[in-house]
């Protein structure tokens, strides 16, 4: 049946009811002329094709990867290797202090103890001396918080915190504990320079090691900013690169040494509860984890705590008049910006210091000794290993071996030095010239050594040097046991938001102003704390950060404490039966 043709609707709708018309390109008649159409099957979803149809053909061909994600991902990697190059740089401008300390693991007492132990149980004793250096990590991180939180130094903080009565005793402990040590240095490059030139004396020896030390503390001005002090610190980390070459040569002389048994020594063995062992174990815990190493980590910190505070411009306009200090840090309260920025890598290099040098050379000097003096020089001196390397190994290793000891105790004997510095000035408040304080800390060491060289020779140097390990042994748990105590109270570990501060801890002159109508019933540090307890609520201008370690590092410390004193206790009652036999 035939079917009338309908116009398109103008709107472009489709009729409800009709069917359109389909007509065909040279049809010469008009769109109002009737004429006869096919009929449409799809009915009205043919104008729904039409535009679905041409939609496609102009849409663009989909991307498999949108721009924006490219520049995205692009821009991500980017920006993180941006951070991690500024990540480099900055932890580059805090190596120094960590190997400052790290000096003092390496040094000539280490030698003996080590030694000894390499050639008494070979290997056995490695655990020992990985126990010792993560004791020794944990502790200096102590001493990096102390003095990064308070601006204190150890000695400072004793002074500062503890009654006058505990303070004194701390400070002769502390002050043995700096003369035992700078002993061993002494005899440590008395006998290097006799081992290398015999022609000149013991004597001699001793006497020269405190001119080429206070020659080269010349350079230790924190004072003339830190371009100077980064030199004399990377003089520092010469000696001790110094020092690692020398054992990386040592061995690779050694031969016959198989490497699973090595790192076996470092899993605990049934040795170690030996009578022998446990004394040997206690005297490398002894010369490992030194008092004034811990004084010495608290109290480098603050040049680059300085340096930072004053990049930002977190320097009171008053600080720079009242430097009065030789080294002119002293009174300065680091902000809380620096404090954050500078610990974490303040840490994490004593950390690589410590865990790849300190305990690389400690490792290596019990090595070697395992490898070529097992069972031959289990009472031989520093005088008899020379001989022994030399004859068991080559020539070569005795020389290699005195330039090793030399290195260390020239470096051992500059930071034990500064470390005597920071010990007199903070718990004394001595008032001298750098060159005549460190002179003073030098020769009351030099001294004794001198006459025990003169007066009984090799045979003493090398009991003197036993006996300032001993010394150290007994010190160790009285200089820790403060640290701990600090490190672990909110009390002591608070900062007030804000910029720097110049006059003592908490404030005091040219820092923490009182309120006013304050009544100033109590000077001094002590005083100053009461009141920033009183005022430090948290809230407003009396807001602090309390910044004490968590309960779990405090214990970890008390646990530490309480092996150390153990075993040193144990090193004593050892002590006196092997002497009583």
């Amino acid at each position: 049946m035939a079917t009338t043709a309908v116009p398109d609707d103008p709107g472009g709708g489709s009729p409800a009811v009709s069917t359109p018309v389909i007509s065909t390109a040279d049809d010469p008649t008009p769109n109002n002329t009737s004429k006869t159409t096919l009929p449409n099957p799809e009915g009205d979803a043919l104008p729904l094709i039409r535009s679905l149809h041409q939609r496609l053909c102009t849409a663009p061909p989909p991307s498999p990867l949108p721009p924006t994600t490219i520049t995205t991902t692009s821009s991500s990697f980017k920006s993180k290797m941006s951070n991690l190059k500024k990540t480099v740089v900055t932890f580059a401008k805090f190596v120094g202090p960590g190997f400052m300390v790290a000096v003092a693991y390496i040094d000539p007492g280490n030698y003996a103890t080590d030694i000894a132990a390499g050639s008494s149980y070979q290997f056995k004793l490695l655990f020992i001396v990985l126990l010792s250096n993560i004791f020794a990590i944990f502790l200096q991180a102590l001493s990096i918080k102390l003095g990064t939180v308070s601006g204190l130094n150890l000695a400072e903080a004793c002074r500062a915190f503890l009654p006058w009565w505990l303070n004194i005793p701390l400070y002769l402990l502390a002050e043995g504990a700096i003369i035992a040590t700078d002993i061993a240095e002494v005899i440590g490059t008395a006998i290097a320079i006799n081992l290398l030139i015999p022609q000149i004396p013991l004597v001699a020896g001793c006497a020269l090691s405190i001119t080429e030390v206070l020659l080269i503390l010349i350079w230790y001005a924190p004072e003339k900013g830190m371009r100077g002090l980064r030199m004399f610190e990377y003089f520092v980390v010469g000696l001790v690169v110094a020092v690692v070459v020398c054992f990386c040569l040592q061995l690779g002389m050694v031969k016959g040494v198989e490497v699973g048994e090595v790192f076996r020594g470092y899993v605990p063995s049934r040795e170690l509860v030996e009578r022998r062992a446990m004394y040997q174990a206690c005297g490398i815990l002894g010369a490992t984890v030194m008092p004034h190493s811990l004084y010495l980590g608290s109290g480098v910190v603050q040049a680059r705590l300085w340096e930072f505070d004053k990049r930002m411009g977190l320097v009171p306009a008053t600080g720079e008049g009242e430097r009065e200090e030789e080294d002119g840090l002293k009174g300065y309260i680091p902000s809380l910006e620096a404090i954050r920025h500078s610990m974490k890598y303040s840490v994490a290099e004593l950390a690589l210091a410590l865990f790849s040098f300190a305990l690389f050379v400690n490792s290596a000097i019990l090595i070697v000794a395992g490898a070529a003096l097992y069972g031959q020089a289990v009472d031989a001196d520093l005088f008899g290993i020379h001989d022994l390397l030399s004859r068991s190994i080559a020539p070569v290793a005795g020389t290699v071996f005195a330039l090793a000891l030399l290195f260390s105790g020239v470096s051992a004997g500059i930071v034990c030095t500064i470390a005597g510095q920071m010990v007199s000035e903070g718990a004394l408040r001595w008032r001298m010239r750098p060159w005549l304080r460190r002179l003073v800390t030098r020769g009351i060491s030099v001294v004794p050594s001198i006459v025990i060289a003169a007066a009984v020779g090799r045979e003493g140097l090398d009991a003197a040097l036993n006996g300032s390990q001993v010394a150290l042994s007994v010190v160790l748990p009285f200089i820790t046991a403060p640290l701990i105590y600090f490190t672990g109270r909110d009390r002591y570990m608070m900062v007030r938001p804000g910029m720097a501060r110049f006059g003592g801890h908490f404030g005091g002159e040219g820092g923490e102003v009182a309120g006013e109508g304050e009544e100033e019933e109590e000077e001094g540090v002590k005083g100053r704390l009461r009141r920033f307890l009183r005022r430090g609520s948290g809230q407003g201008e009396g807001g602090v950060v309390r910044m004490g370690n968590s309960w779990w590092i405090t214990g970890f410390g008390v646990l530490v404490w309480l092996i150390i004193t153990v075993m040193n206790v144990a090193n004593l009652v050892l002590l006196g039966k092997d002497d009583g036999e």
